[in-house]
């Protein structure tokens, strides 16, 4: 495994956890984060995320 799979924190989706270095297959988490509260908010960062790039989108329509 890297290193970065073995260090760093991540959000487990399947047990909806945040964990540190190696835990569950990487397809079934989100991260790599820098520590355990920005892991602890990985789904609240990609619904920002998303609601951005949707509203991004819909900015470039109306061009």
């Amino acid at each position: 495994m890297s290193d970065v799979q073995n260090s760093g924190w991540w959000y487990c989706l399947k047990h909806n956890r945040v964990e540190h270095g190696a835990g569950c297959p990487n397809k079934q988490r989100m991260g790599p984060y820098p520590d355990e509260a920005t892991a602890a908010r990985a789904l609240n960062i990609a619904a920002e995320r998303n609601e951005a790039w949707d509203e991004q989108d819909e900015a470039e329509k109306e061009r």
